[in-house]
């Protein structure tokens, strides 16, 4: 039924009695009733028809459907469209015709969603340009109100440039684009990136086209990372390398450069494709090194800030963008191998000699060392042969111990030179790494910087009375300090040690020594000048037992000899016994 037809008037209605108020007619009042329903439009409930705006105000909108009725509409189901006027057709959905106060209940909200999966699905078949409210943030994104239906807009496609702040976009309403759709799940995600991007495309194409090396360009910091900073040059993206920051050293690029910083940079380089575009910001200004003072020169003294250290040295910033290198042979007069650490940290303040110098390389070497005076050059005064001094263990090799006795002041005692007495094997058992040892300078190298230092020399050499005290076969008692396949080491008294071999160790009861024995020992040999002692311990029971059987053996010969002094009497020589001996000796010689 068209409008004209319900809003006709009725032919034979009688206005006049109608005008007296005579209401009765021909025609009864369900008569007029039903004509009256007739001329209104025919609504079912759940149903979504079309109306129009008749009213609005901040809460609600006034919606007429041509039913006998107007309905109320929540302004909350318009605010995806703040756009939205008196006049302006709206679908709704039919919730009741008529509720306990008469009043028809409509919502706009549902007649939207029962028609939004085939919108939705029209609007990405035909790449439709959406209007959506966006409601509230979520983890990666927003939630955006599409035709009724929440859907899912990425931050990163909120805009070309990457977003900071999510929460500026709440409650905006925006185009958009629908860019994936799953109808098993009913998720819909949406791009506002996509309707701008085709724009930059072009705007891209053309700036591409004009790129040159050495081309400068004015550019927005889109993003920084710890190892540069991305630029874009209005479509087109170019990294600025940290090491293109500037000429001095840059920790991170945030101490040069800010978001959303404009700034001209120059173009260093680009792929074939010019996908990749290297940018450089230091490239505009002039090289430190060419407004360096040219009265600067070896031995000079500068004055600079540590900025970055390594196990082989220092460099240090003496002027804005103009390092030097301070070598860690160069940061003391010791010949110990250290770590720069040792010396120096970043930051600190330091003084220096200018070593080498080379403006073309723009290369320059410095040193700490030369602000003190070289130890070596008047060691001889210093440190005379025979003088004793103070040093501390340094390291230790198997022939010896170095020390240094001041900085820059090093020497070697040898493994022999630490003791008269004791046998040393390896240094770490007479002394420790960092300890204090009394030395005697006996030999200068000065060519090589090397002292020859001893510790036994601080006091005399005991062997010289030891010789008599040790002499071969005096007895001594000494315990078994080591075994070894040779023999044992025997720990005496005096601190003195001897060696005594296996066929001298065997005990008397046939049982053989264990470390820790305390045992008798006749010496064998003393060697004053190999320092060796030679032990037995078999000679002290050999020789108890010898002078056991020959104590003995003297009784009974004693009886033998004498007996017959006793029995036989004494008896005189005669002459005549004299000569008959001389006679008988005479006959013999003959013979």
């Amino acid at each position: 039924m068209t409008e004209e037809v319900k809003n006709s008037p009725i032919a034979d209605f009688d206005w006049e009695a109608y005008e007296h108020g005579d209401t009765k007619s021909e025609k009864s009042r369900e008569e007029l009733n039903k004509i009256y329903d007739e001329s209104l439009n025919t609504v079912k409930d759940k149903e979504v028809i079309e109306g129009t705006i008749i009213a609005l105000n901040k809460r609600e909108a006034v919606v007429n459907i041509g039913y006998k009725s107007d309905g109320i509409i929540p302004m909350n189901e318009f605010r995806y469209n703040p756009d939205i006027k008196v006049g302006d057709v709206v679908e709704v959905f039919i919730e009741n015709q008529e509720d306990k106060k008469g009043q028809l209940i409509l919502s706009h909200r549902k007649a939207r969603a029962a028609r939004s999966w085939d919108r939705v699905n029209q609007a990405l078949e035909n790449d439709e340009i959406i209007k959506g409210y966006i409601k509230c943030r979520t983890k990666g994104g927003m939630i955006v109100d599409i035709f009724g239906i929440e859907a899912f807009l990425p931050g990163s496609q909120i805009d070309v440039k990457p977003i900071r702040d999510y929460d500026v976009f709440v409650g905006k309403t925006m185009e958009f684009k629908v860019v994936k759709i799953n109808p098993e799940f009913k998720n819909v995600v949406v791009s506002h990136k996509a309707l701008i991007e085709a724009e930059l495309e072009q705007q891209k194409r053309e700036i591409i086209a004009k790129l040159e090396k050495g081309q400068v360009l004015e550019g927005t910091v889109k993003n920084i990372t710890t190892y540069g900073v991305f630029i874009d040059l209005g479509g087109v993206d170019g990294l600025i390398h940290i090491t293109d920051l500037s000429w001095g050293r840059v920790n991170h690029p945030e101490e040069v450069v800010q978001l959303d910083q404009k700034l001209n940079v120059v173009i260093l380089d680009f792929d074939d494709e010019k996908k990749r575009i290297a940018l450089g910001l230091k490239q505009l200004m002039p090289h430190p090194w060419d407004a360096l003072a040219d009265e600067i020169k070896v031995g000079d003294k500068v004055k600079g800030k540590v900025v970055v250290m390594a196990d082989y040295g220092a460099f240090v910033e003496v002027a804005p963008g103009v390092e030097g290198l301070i070598h860690v042979s160069e940061m003391s007069w010791s010949q110990h191998l250290r770590s720069a650490q040792d010396f120096l940290k970043v930051g600190d303040e330091v003084e220096a000699v200018v070593l080498t110098l080379d403006r073309e390389e723009r290369k320059m070497s410095l040193g700490l060392k030369q602000l003190k005076k070289d130890p070596w050059e008047d060691i001889e005064i210093k440190y005379p042969v025979g003088s004793t001094h103070t040093a501390k263990v340094r390291n230790f090799t198997n022939f010896g111990v170095f020390v240094e006795i001041e900085e820059g002041v090093d020497g070697l005692i040898h493994i022999s030179d630490l003791s008269w007495t004791k046998k040393v094997k390896h240094p770490s058992e007479f002394t420790k790494v960092g300890a204090d040892i009394e030395v005697m300078v006996l030999e200068i190298d000065k060519e090589n910087r090397r002292l020859s230092l001893g510790h036994k020399q601080l006091e005399a050499n005991p062997w010289e009375e030891l010789e008599a005290k040790y002499a071969p076969g005096t007895t001594h008692e000494g315990t078994v300090a080591n075994i070894l396949e040779k023999g044992a080491v025997i720990q005496l008294a005096d601190d003195v040690e001897g060696f005594c071999t296996p066929k001298h160790l065997v005990k008397e009861d046939g049982s053989q020594v264990k470390v820790g024995d305390v045992l008798p020992f006749v010496v064998l040999e003393f060697n004053k000048e190999n320092k060796h002692i030679l032990l037995s311990h078999v000679r002290t029971y050999q020789e108890a037992r010898a002078k056991s059987e020959k104590s003995e053996r003297k009784p009974k010969a004693a009886r033998k000899e004498e007996a017959p002094l006793l029995s036989t009497p004494v008896e005189k020589t005669t002459l005549g016994d004299i000569e008959a001996l001389a006679a008988l000796k005479e006959k013999l010689s003959k013979g």
